[in-house]
């Protein structure tokens, strides 16, 4: 199966979207050194984003043809709980979640592990549904850079206004991923 660059391009703004609104959440608070700090978030979640799908795909690939059969509705169900997920997780969102603008080296690599799980979910798809790595992974993590960058930016502005609804957004979009894969495969099949 072909997956297009903009589906690609959707994903990983879906992927991306929960990093942004911990920059957003940051930014808030971050008084000093602003650029250095969103450079900094940026590298990290965007690093992790890009290693995730490719430790995902590694993973996917060994078992891809075991599960050839069904590997659509394995597909469909990762990004579908990966977007519910995110979604539900939008409305539970509490101040304890948000981050202090002094955030330790390991405060902030436990962050960007923590969203780019959803990343790892994905490269297993990429694998099933045997996609080309590379693209799909630079374009994650250049994406997650450039919105977490600019979500410390954006967020020393106006942050707390929208962070909620992006990850009701992001969700939304990998649901709706997941949706268009079975339904492709179900009409062709």
């Amino acid at each position: 199966m072909s997956v297009a660059f903009t589906e690609i391009l959707l994903i990983a703004v879906g992927l991306s979207l929960d990093a942004f609104a911990i920059s957003l959440a940051s930014g808030v608070i971050i008084q000093r050194r602003k650029i250095r700090k969103a450079f900094v978030y940026g590298a990290m979640f965007g690093g992790f984003q890009m290693l995730m799908p490719l430790l995902g795909f590694s993973a996917g690939i060994n078992f891809r043809d075991a599960i050839a059969a069904f590997d659509h509705w394995i597909a469909f169900a990762l990004l579908f709980f990966i977007g519910a997920k995110m979604i539900y997780e939008a409305f539970r969102m509490e101040d304890i979640e948000r981050v202090s603008a002094d955030v330790s080296g390991v405060v902030l690599v436990g962050l960007a592990v923590a969203t780019s799980v959803d990343a790892l979910a994905v490269g297993i798809s990429f694998a099933f549904l045997n996609v080309a790595i590379f693209m799909p992974v630079v374009l994650i993590g250049v994406v997650t850079f450039l919105l977490s960058f600019a979500g410390v930016l954006v967020g020393s502005k106006c942050g707390r206004l929208f962070e909620n609804k992006i990850e009701i957004v992001g969700g939304l979009v990998l649901v709706g991923m997941g949706v268009k894969i079975l339904w492709e495969h179900l009409r062709a099949g």
